[in-house]
C-alpha cells in the first residue's frame, strides 16, 4: 500500500524521540573515556573497555529489528520497543556516573548500550514504514536534525553547568565530577520524555492483511527458526546493501576513533594536562564536549540543507562530498594547538555526521522488501558495530605499539578511514537518487508501485 505524504510537523513528531536517544548517546560519547580515566584506566585500555557498545549492537539490533517486523499490538509495531528501551536507558543513565570501579562502569555501559539499541533500532524502520519513498530522505534528515540538537546539549552540558550554573567540577570521592553526574541525570529525563512524545503523537499503520500477518507470525515461530531467518536474510542482502557495507564499515571506524580519543586528546595534547587528576584535564574534557557540541550543531544546521543538496547532485555524490569534509576535519586536528581553532575542525565532522545519519539509510530503504525492513535495518548495523568491535579488541595494541599512546594520532587515523569511505561511496548504485532529478519518471515509478 502506498503511504500518504506527511506534513512537516508529523515528520517532526515521528522523529522527536531521536532527540532523547541522542542525548543518551551524546553523554556517553563525550564522557565515557574520561570516566574510565577518572577510574584509573590507561589510554591503551580504553578500547577494550568500550567493547560493550558495539558488541551489544551486533547482537541486539538484528534481533530487535526482526522482532519488531513481527509485532503488532495496542502500541503498534515499533513503539513497544521505543518504550521498553527508554525506561531501561533512563535507569542506566542514572546509575552510570555513580560507578566506583572500572568494571562497574564497563558493565553499566553494556546495559546502557543494550537499552539504547532497543529504542533506536526500530526508529530507522519506523520512518520507512510511515513515509512514502519521496519523503524518506527528508524523514531521515529530520532524524539527523534531532540527533544533532540532542548531541549539542548533551555534549556541552557539563561545561554549561560549570560556566553558567557555577557547579564545582570536583567529584565527591567517586572520581566522577558532579557536573558529569548531573548531566547524566538530565539525560535520563530527556531520553524518556522525548521517546514518550513520539509514542503519544504518532500512530502506526496496521499490516495490510492483519489475519495473514498473524498467520505468518505463527508460521515463522521463535528461537532457532527466527535465527535461521536472519541468517537467510544476510545471505540474500540486496546489491545496494552490499555496496554500502564497506562505506559504513570505514565511516564508523573513523567515527569510533574520534569518540574514543578526542576528548582525552584535547585534555592531554591541547590543554597539556599532566594526568587525569589535574584541573586542566577536567577543563580539557569539558572543552572536548564543546567540540562535540559544535559538530552536532553543524549536523543540526546542515540537516536542513541535506535533502536539497541530495536532490541537486544525487545522494551518492552528496555522501562522498560530506565524508570528504569529515576526513579533512579530523586530519587537520594534528595541526591545531589552540582550543578555539579546534572548533573549526568540527565543522567538517558535523557535515559528515549529518550525512552518515541520513543518506545511507535513505538509499538502503528503497532497496529493501517492506516485510523485512526492520530485519535488514538491524543487519545493516552490523557494518557499524563490526569495525567498532575490531577497534575495541585490537586498537589498544595499535595505540601501545604503533602510535605510542598518542591520542591525537588516533583521531587522525579516523580521518583516513573517512577519506577511503568517501571514495568507495562512488561504487554504490543509487538509481532512485537519479529519480530525484527526474520528477516525471519518479511519479510514474510511484504510480506503478502503488498499483
Amino acid at each position: 500500500m502506498r503511504r500518504p505524504e506527511r506534513s512537516f510537523w508529523q515528520i517532526w513528531n515521528m522523529s522527536f524521540g531521536f532527540l532523547g536517544i541522542q542525548f543518551g548517546w551524546g553523554l556517553q560519547m563525550a564522557n565515557m573515556s574520561a570516566i574510565y580515566e577518572y577510574l584509573g584506566a590507561r589510554a591503551d585500555q580504553i578500547p577494550i573497555l568500550w567493547l560493550a557498545a558495539p558488541l551489544t549492537g551486533l547482537i541486539v539490533q538484528p534481533i530487535i529489528g526482526h522482532a519488531s517486523d513481527r509485532t503488532w499490538g495496542r502500541l503498534g509495531r515499533r513503539r513497544p520497543y521505543f518504550l521498553a528501551g527508554a525506561v531501561l536507558s533512563s535507569l542506566a543513565l542514572i546509575l552510570m556516573p555513580n560507578s566506583s570501579t572500572l568494571w562497574m562502569a564497563a558493565g553499566l555501559l553494556w546495559i546502557l548500550d543494550t537499552s539504547i539499541n532497543i529504542s533506536m533500532e526500530p526508529f530507522r524502520a519506523f520512518v520507512a514504514d510511515l513515509l512514502p519513498e519521496e519523503q524518506r530522505t527528508s524523514g531521515f534528515a529530520m532524524q539527523s536534525l534531532f540527533i544533532g540538537l540532542g548531541a549539542v546539549v548533551a555534549s556541552a552540558l557539563p561545561w554549561l553547568l560549570t560556566h553558567f550554573f557555577h557547579f564545582a567540577r570536583t567529584g565527591d570521592g567517586s572520581g566522577v565530577p558532579a557536573t558529569v553526574r548531573l548531566s547524566f541525570y538530565a539525560g535520563a529525563a530527556a531520553f524518556f520524555g522525548a521517546v514518550l512524545w513520539t509514542i503519544l503523537t504518532t500512530n502506526e499503520y496496521p499490516p495490510d492483511d492483519l489475519e495473514a500477518f498473524q498467520r505468518a507470525k505463527s508460521k515463522h515461530g521463535k528461537g532457532l527458526a527466527n535465527a535461521w531467518e536472519i541468517f537467510r536474510a544476510i545471505a540474500a542482502m540486496p546489491r545496494t546493501m552490499r555496496q554500502l557495507a564497506p562505506v559504513q564499515l570505514l565511516s564508523w571506524l573513523g567515527l569510533f576513533c574520534m569518540w574514543l580519543y578526542f576528548p582525552v586528546a584535547v585534555a592531554r595534547n591541547v590543554f597539556r594536562a599532566p594526568d587525569q587528576t589535574s584541573p586542566l584535564y577536567t577543563a580539557g574534557v569539558e572543552w572536548g564536549g564543546i567540540c562535540f557540541a559544535t559538530y552536532s550543531a553543524v549536523c543540526f544546521a546542515f540537516s536542513f540543507v541535506l535533502p536539497s543538496l541530495a536532490g541537486a547532485v544525487g545522494r551518492k555524490n552528496t555522501h562522498s562530498l560530506c565524508l570528504l569534509c569529515g576526513a579533512a576535519g579530523l586530519l587537520s586536528v594534528m595541526l591545531v594547538h589552540d582550543q578555539y581553532v579546534l572548533l573549526l575542525t568540527m565543522v567538517g565532522v558535523g557535515i559528515a555526521w549529518s550525512s552518515i545519519l541520513a543518506i545511507p539509510y535513505a538509499v538502503l530503504a528503497e532497496a529493501l522488501p517492506a516485510e523485512k525492513t526492520g530485519t535488514y535495518m538491524g543487519i545493516f548495523n552490523f557494518f557499524i558495530v563490526i569495525p567498532e568491535i575490531l577497534a575495541s579488541l585490537f586498537f589498544g595494541w595499535v595505540m601501545r605499539h604503533a602510535l605510542h599512546n598518542n591520542r591525537i594520532a588516533a583521531v587522525c587515523a579516523g580521518g583516513f578511514c573517512l577519506l577511503i569511505a568517501s571514495a568507495l561511496m562512488q561504487r554504490v548504485n543509487d538509481p532512485e537518487g537519479e529519480l530525484l532529478r527526474q520528477p516525471e519518471k519518479g511519479a510514474r515509478l510511484a504510480e506503478a508501485k502503488a498499483d
